[in-house]
């Protein structure tokens, strides 16, 4: 079985379809299967306010700012150090040009949280397993008990997809919940069989 899902998810991949998958028009570079999930997520949870690191052009953001339209509620701030140009605009949405892990990004994040506020991270910018592991090691710390801390395109380097990507996402994880007890693998949110973030979602337990 296992063997048959990677192969599909080695297909999928290699097929680039997912480079022209679009959300209101915008590119979004998601698998679809895993917005699912991200709307089940956000939800359940009803964050006040959802961090994105890595914004390109906006696809994803704008996706989490009209599922926040839904619930009625919540912010986005999307950081990038180059984000493209014409990037979608929202009233829910909050641009931060900069590296994730820069302190005045992490101070003007910190900023835009209200006390009480539930906080959901999503990590999707430099794929290099030591730039992932400080981004979780810092924003691991803004989620709020119950909520989630999502790393994106841990299948690469080998899992299943990119075996010459170099230790990324899914090594930078690894090394993280051995440090970190607070924060467990939620497997339910593999029910679809194929993830471009494998071992990814992470429910803050504690």
């Amino acid at each position: 079985m296992r063997h048959i899902i990677d192969q599909f998810h080695q297909h999928y991949y290699d097929s680039l379809v997912w480079q022209n998958t679009k959300w209101l028009g915008v590119q979004i570079l998601k698998m679809p299967l895993d917005l699912m999930i991200y709307q089940e997520i956000i939800y359940e949870v009803q964050p006040d306010l959802i961090i994105e690191s890595g914004t390109f052009n906006g696809g994803s953001t704008l996706f989490f700012a009209s599922m926040l339209d839904l619930i009625g509620k919540g912010r986005v701030v999307s950081i990038d150090v180059a984000p493209q140009a014409d990037l979608p605009v929202h009233p829910r949405i909050t641009y931060i040009r900069g590296s994730s892990t820069d302190g005045e990004v992490i101070r003007q994040v910190n900023a835009m949280r209200n006390p009480g506020d539930v906080v959901l991270v999503n990590l999707d910018s430099d794929h290099s397993a030591p730039h992932v592991l400080s981004e979780l090691r810092v924003y691991s710390h803004f989620v709020t008990a119950g909520s989630y801390l999502i790393v994106e395109d841990t299948n690469v380097h080998g899992h299943p997809v990119l075996p010459n990507h170099g230790p990324g996402p899914m090594e930078a994880l690894d090394t993280f919940l051995q440090e970190n007890d607070r924060f467990a693998v939620d497997e339910s949110r593999h029910k679809f069989f194929v993830t471009f973030n494998p071992r990814g979602y992470l429910r803050k337990i504690k």
